[in-house]
Order: structure tokens, then C-alpha cells, then sequence
């Protein structure tokens, strides 16, 4: 067993960093940094080239590149309603992926790899700000558990990994993410991605209102994905140790204050209605990210010039984006 110290620092731009995930949203974003940074040996696989749910596949993709580094940023994701109505899929599809890539990971050695979570993992009541400790102390929020589940086993796996094996791998646990990339389907995304599609859909058609989901009374925080992306890149230079780490803004808002944001900026000037019967999910859920930091890290992309920036790059994309 090799021991699990690392001599932390500025990653070696020569080493073979595999991105699981890279035409994701995180790992799209992460490579695009990476690529600023200097990285030239960046790998990426589609799904049509490797199946991450294919263990011989994954375990033969290992042996052939050999990778030094590994971002585990591939996930089946999606938003409140998809993960209400497929829960097995999300639990069995992900606990697939984040295996089969740890397993051939431990199997060749990798000595460094980074698991991107999701700040679902932590209980419906948590106290907030959520601390990394508040981890398996509650009941988690129903419409996204399974998934949830499976993040969680991920975060166990990399400090088993770390226990047994003395290999350096981390995990970071973002808060509410969106930005370039993402997914803006009326039924699969997140909550800022579906509030742009239907509002900037309201304004082409002249619509006179638009109707949201639930109360709008949910305090959410969102993460820009570049501002991720740096700290997954910070993380990996700076920081070695068991506990999952935080990544986020520190700061919450209503979805009813998302919304006006959004309608702004895209330019409705409608009516904006709360489907009540609808879910809420989890009431207030904001990180604590003092450990982050404390390492020396915060988000430096503001929500009103995040949202702008997403609105321009959604309008400029709509002939390619998934929707």
C-alpha cells in the first residue's frame, strides 16, 4: 500500500489527466480551464466511445491511457421532476459509473482523482448553513434520494479508497451549479436552466405569464461553473484529506428572487406565476464553504452577471443545445 501523503502544489501540465464527463457541464467547464492552465495531455472519451456503465470497457480504457489524474465529473443528472419519476435509473446508472471508473482507478494505481458529488447528499433539515459534518445526520429530501444515495457511496468510496489503499483522492460537493453547457429540457434540468428556457420561451411568444413550480418561497444557491471548475483545479493542487469538501457561494436567494433575476435579464415583463400543488423540495439549502475559504478560495462570479452571461450563451446556442 502506497502511503497517502502528497507533496500538494501546482499539478504537473504534462501529467495524463483523464475527465470523466468532459462534454458535461462541470467537465466541460474543467477542461476548458485546464486547457487555459496549460494542461496538454487532457483525455476525454464521449459515451459513444466509452460506456461508463461498461466495466470491461472502463477497465481497458485505464490500462491503455494510463491516467495520473482523474476528474470523476460524469453523472446522470437532472432536475426535481426527473428525479421524482426515474429514481432507480439515477441510483443505478451513477452507482455504476462511480465504480466502475474507482475500481480500474485503484487497479492501476491513479494517485490522484477528484469525485465530484452534489449538495443533495446532505439531510432535508440539515442546519444552515449546511457544514460538512452535518453528512448522514437526517432524513434525506424524498424526490432526489436515490440519487442522492449514490453521491453519498461515492464520497465513502473515495475515503475507503484512501483507508486501504493510501491513494490521494478527494471529493468536492457543489452547491446548485449552471452556466455554458447545461441542460435547459423543461423537464430534465435544474432550476436556473428551466427558469431561462420559460422565461426567454414567454418573451418570443409574448406569452402573459409564466408558471413555476411550487411556492417560491425555497432558498436555493447557485455556483457559476467556471467558478467550479477553478475550485476543482484548487482542490486538486491544495488540499489532501478524507472529509468531502463544500463548494459554493455562501449566499442564497428565493427561487421567487431567482425568477425576477432571470425575467430581467432576458427581458420578460409578464406576469410570473407559483404553481403551489406543485413540489418545493427542500426548503433552504445553503453551504457553509469555510473550509474552503479557509484554503484560500471564494467564487468570484456574481449571480446577476452569471445569469446574464448564461442568458447570452443559451441565446447564442439554441440551434445545439440540449433541451
Amino acid at each position: 500500500m502506497r502511503s497517502g501523503s502528497l507533496a500538494l502544489g501546482p499539478l504537473d501540465r504534462s501529467a495524463t489527466t483523464f475527465i470523466a464527463g468532459h462534454r458535461g457541464l462541470v467537465g466541460s467547464a474543467i477542461w476548458r480551464l485546464m486547457e487555459r492552465e496549460g494542461f496538454t495531455n487532457l483525455v476525454g472519451r464521449p459515451r459513444s466511445e466509452l460506456d461508463l456503465t461498461d466495466r470491461t470497457a472502463v477497465f481497458e480504457f485505464f490500462g491503455a491511457v494510463r491516467p495520473e489524474v482523474v476528474v470523476l465529473a460524469a453523472a446522470k443528472v437532472g432536475g426535481i421532476q426527473a428525479n421524482n419519476n426515474y429514481p432507480v435509473d439515477f441510483l443505478s446508472v451513477n452507482m455504476q459509473i462511480q465504480t466502475n471508473v474507482m475500481d480500474a482507478a485503484v487497479a492501476y494505481e491513479v494517485p490522484r482523482l477528484l469525485f465530484l458529488g452534489s449538495s443533495c447528499i446532505y439531510p432535508k433539515f440539515a442546519e444552515q448553513p449546511i457544514r460538512e459534518d452535518s453528512l448522514l445526520t437526517g432524513h434525506l429530501e424524498p424526490t432526489n434520494d436515490a440519487y442522492a444515495i449514490a453521491k453519498i457511496a461515492g464520497i465513502i468510496n473515495v475515503q475507503a479508497v484512501r483507508r486501504q489503499h493510501g491513494l490521494s483522492w478527494i471529493s468536492a460537493m457543489p452547491t446548485n451549479l449552471y452556466g455554458p453547457g447545461d441542460n435547459f429540457s423543461p423537464t430534465g434540468s435544474h432550476v436556473l436552466p428551466a427558469l431561462i428556457q420559460r422565461y426567454h420561451q414567454a418573451k418570443q411568444s409574448g406569452s402573459q405569464y409564466v408558471e413555476n413550480w411550487g411556492t417560491g418561497t425555497p432558498r436555493r444557491e447557485l455556483l457559476h461553473v467556471d467558478d467550479m471548475a477553478a475550485a476543482c483545479l484548487f482542490l486538486l493542487e491544495n488540499f489532501d484529506g478524507p472529509q468531502q469538501v463544500n463548494v459554493g457561494t455562501g449566499l442564497d436567494h428565493t427561487l421567487k428572487e431567482i425568477a425576477s433575476i432571470v425575467a430581467e435579464v432576458v427581458g420578460y415583463e409578464g406576469e410570473s406565476r407559483w404553481d403551489a400543488s406543485k413540489p418545493d423540495g427542500t426548503p433552504r439549502k445553503v453551504l457553509d464553504v469555510s473550509t474552503l475559504t479557509n484554503l484560500g478560495w471564494s467564487a468570484s462570479i456574481s449571480l446577476e452577471q452569471g445569469i446574464a452571461d448564461t442568458v447570452k450563451w443559451y441565446r447564442e446556442n439554441l440551434a445545439e443545445i440540449r433541451t
